[in-house]
């Protein structure tokens, strides 16, 4: 039986990947001072008394901005709400309300999931309440002041977020086979999976970098349950500087290391580059079985 999901919303820069790994107990979504580090949609398995759930962190959400991947973000933000069970709002108790936030809330209202909102940023308990207070303008119910770098008022905010989650159900666990999918930025991988999954699962676009995160996403075939792990664009060492790029480079090594086996993605029209034998020789050198796909080949087979 899946889990149920709670998507977490928000405008840039607000603190909603550093929630995220606060109420998932781990630190798997990019947390760095820049807006628009998260783009697809990132799940962490978490769990709050008696109830398992899957916490899912979306972009920065921009309503009145059609640059690059504004509009992206907002298809898998849409998406990550129409299979939530609830979602969190995060806003920034240090800014107070501002009209992106008033354009988040509005939209907010025309969807059908129940909705919490969290008043991040809320370092100090008794400032917080203050700051919170602010945001009843939204006209969303209790504004929540949490913190998520030190943690305060989570507690409460997970204690109301329950009531909109079914009792978790004890099965059976399967052991799932995990992929991973690298190489080089621009290769198709992001393709491939969304390919692989039958849905748009993550961001494709034809600039580099557009993932950053490690995206796992569960596929049933036959029998089976796979685990795919799509990875950021792997360039070499010398041309990355530190930054979102970087820390999704470490989580791709890490998905090569986790995996049980490895499609190595190398562009047909490239053909066969040094980056990709290093990556090669890379995921021999950590034992993983491995599957060469040559993408982008036109015409018939």
């Amino acid at each position: 039986m899946a889990l149920p999901v709670v998507a977490v919303i928000g405008r840039p820069n607000v603190g909603k990947s550093t929630l995220v790994n606060r109420l998932a107990g781990g630190k798997e979504a990019i947390v760095y001072d820049e807006p628009g580090v998260t783009r697809d949609r990132t799940y962490q398995a978490a769990f709050w008394r008696d109830r398992d759930y899957q916490i899912v962190d979306t972009g920065g959400l921009v309503f009145d901005d059609d640059t690059e991947f504004l509009p992206y973000i907002r298809e898998q933000a849409q998406l990550a709400l129409s299979e939530a069970s609830a979602a969190v709002f995060v806003v920034d108790g240090q800014t107070g309300p501002t009209e992106a936030d008033r354009d988040i809330a509005t939209w907010l209202r025309q969807q059908s999931v129940p909705v919490l909102l969290a008043v991040n940023k809320c370092e100090s308990i008794e400032q917080g309440l203050v700051q919170a207070a602010q945001f009843w303008e939204l006209g969303l119910g209790e504004p929540y002041p949490v913190s998520g770098i030190h943690g305060n008022g989570t507690g409460e905010l997970l204690d109301a977020l329950i009531a909109y989650l079914p009792e978790t159900v004890e099965a059976e666990e399967q052991e799932d086979i995990k992929v991973a999918i690298v190489g080089r930025p621009n290769v198709g991988k992001s393709s491939l999976l969304n390919a692989l999954v039958g849905e748009s699962r993550a961001i494709v676009s034809p600039i580099s970098g557009t993932t950053r995160d490690a995206i796992d996403t569960q596929v049933q075939y036959g029998d089976q349950t796979y685990r795919i792990i799509d990875t950021a664009g792997i360039r070499k060492k010398k041309s990355v500087d530190y930054g979102p790029e970087f820390f999704g480079i470490n989580r791709a090594f890490k998905a090569i290391r986790r995996a049980d086996v490895v499609l190595l993605v190398i562009d047909a029209l490239d053909g066969v580059t040094e980056q990709d034998q290093k990556l090669a020789g890379r995921i021999e050198e950590d034992g993983r079985a491995c599957v060469i796909v040559v993408n982008k080949c036109g015409g018939k087979r």
